[in-house]
């Protein structure tokens, strides 16, 4: 049903799905500019019949909307203490073939100096790939791209994020977020 339903929603609104969904992942969506980059995300799952798991910030969880994100897959998340979550999020992919988590790296739909970089450690402390996932609002369409495995190396895995976003423009391109991470260059 809800595969119909997403379809159906795409369709009438116009927007296109690209991509597929691998069943284990960090689904990074960017850019993120609007509150209707969830509800994008949510359908293009739901057309392939996948449901993530969306990390959204905890004070989005109070009434009315608490149990519309619980719903479709939210996990609330206090941005001032991450850990617990996380970990309990971890221990649920451990052994399993099917885990999606999706989260918004830039953190905000305002525009910002750095993205967040739980994606890129929970990748790389897990082996769990990260997909890169899009809203691109000019082209009207939501999609996943390759999966990414990172090496390590912040600046050249960052590199490959950039250029993968760099032609990605969001519901409201203004707002976007230069794929950047603040521990770039901290390394070197």
């Amino acid at each position: 049903m809800r595969r119909t339903l997403a379809r159906t929603a795409l369709r009438l609104s116009r927007w296109k799905v690209a991509g597929e969904l691998a069943p284990k992942g960090i689904l990074v969506g960017a850019p993120h500019t609007s509150n209707w980059d969830w509800v994008a995300t949510i359908l293009m799952s739901w057309s392939q019949s996948v449901q993530p798991m969306i990390l959204v910030k905890k004070e989005f969880f109070k009434a009315p909307f608490g149990p519309l994100l619980r719903a479709t897959g939210g996990i609330p998340l206090d941005r001032n203490n991450p850990g617990e979550t996380v970990r309990e999020l971890l221990e649920r992919a451990e052994g399993s073939e099917h885990f999606l988590l999706a989260l918004a790296a830039e953190g905000t739909r305002s525009k910002g100096d750095y993205w967040k970089s739980g994606f890129y450690r929970i990748s790389q402390q897990t082996g769990i790939p990260i997909l890169f996932g899009y809203i691109d609002g000019p082209s009207k369409t939501v999609g996943v791209g390759p999966t990414f495995v990172p090496t390590g190396d912040i600046t050249a895995d960052m590199d490959v994020v950039r250029a993968f976003y760099s032609d990605k423009r969001g519901i409201n391109p203004e707002m976007g977020t230069e794929p950047r991470l603040r521990e770039e260059g901290a390394s070197e």
